[in-house]
């Protein structure tokens, strides 16, 4: 029945006020930042005190506002939101995630990664991602 709720979700025609959507798939949990949406997701787990996720945050915030076009950003802190960590195999913090707009799974990467790293990942997703400040200066 699970799957057949985040279908419908993902069809719905107007968006839901959730900042994060957990839905559990047998053997597997899905998170999905948002509702399913024209727009892929990272989504970063994390602590507000861990010395990483610390570096990552003005990265992220960065991401969020140069690249709000082309993908969304959500920060989930695992220390607060316990369940969250565990229902999506979170071995270490910070991990981010790459999602589909659909809300599938696409990469996975553990520890701090740089902007360059994760605009990388992006492109080599095949998310076409461009550089809003090269832009800017033609």
């Amino acid at each position: 029945m699970r799957p057949f709720l985040l279908a419908m979700a993902a069809r719905a025609r107007r968006p839901l006020l959730l900042l994060a959507l957990i839905c559990f798939l047998p053997g597997r949990a899905l998170v999905a930042a948002a509702p399913a949406g024209p727009l892929p997701r990272l989504v970063d787990f994390g602590a507000g005190k861990c010395i990483p996720c610390k570096q990552m945050k003005p990265i992220l915030s960065e991401l969020e506002k140069k690249h709000s076009d082309q993908f969304t950003v959500v920060f989930i802190d695992v220390w607060e939101n316990k369940d969250a960590g565990t229902r999506n195999g979170i071995r270490m913090i910070p991990t981010q995630v790459f999602y589909a707009a659909d809300g599938r799974e696409l990469a996975r990467h553990e520890g701090f990664m740089s902007k360059k790293d994760i605009l990388a990942k992006w492109r080599e997703l095949g998310v076409a991602i461009r550089d809003p400040e090269a832009a800017a200066a033609k």
